[in-house]
């Protein structure tokens, strides 16, 4: 089995997943070393996201979905973290981290699976890839 090579909107949205689903991760690691909670509070914040990882790195699209569902959660905790200290420069980072990994993780499923869905062209089965 071959494995068809992103183009287009799909590569774009692939790389701002990826690169939103960083810089969460760099937010949410931050606000940990700045309160420092005990090692459960840990697990639970960094978890949800590190699980998906595999599934993310094999383009499953389903780790792609869930990963927009979980991120949900992140949503609600940061707009609580934005109503209790608007100054804080941290949560705006998370909040723009967050809500552009689900759009572009959304999108990516989106753009995805019409590309795998669409027919190999001779061009794509000649591709080293």
């Amino acid at each position: 089995m071959t494995v068809r090579a992103r183009r287009g909107a799909s590569l774009w949205t692939w790389w701002l997943t990826w690169l939103s689903w960083g810089l969460l991760l760099f937010q949410q690691v931050a606000d940990l070393f700045q309160f420092q909670p005990p090692w459960i509070i840990w697990l639970g914040k960094l978890l949800p996201l590190l699980l998906f990882l595999p599934g993310m790195s094999r383009d499953r699209l389903r780790s792609f979905i869930w990963l927009c569902f979980v991120s949900l959660l992140y949503f609600i905790t940061l707009v609580e973290r934005l109503f209790a200290t608007p100054q804080a420069v941290l949560p705006w980072l998370g909040m723009v981290a967050v809500v552009t990994l689900f759009c572009s993780a959304m999108f990516y499923v989106r753009w995805r699976a019409r590309e795998l869905q669409s027919p190999v062209t001779a061009n794509e089965s000649e591709s080293p890839e």
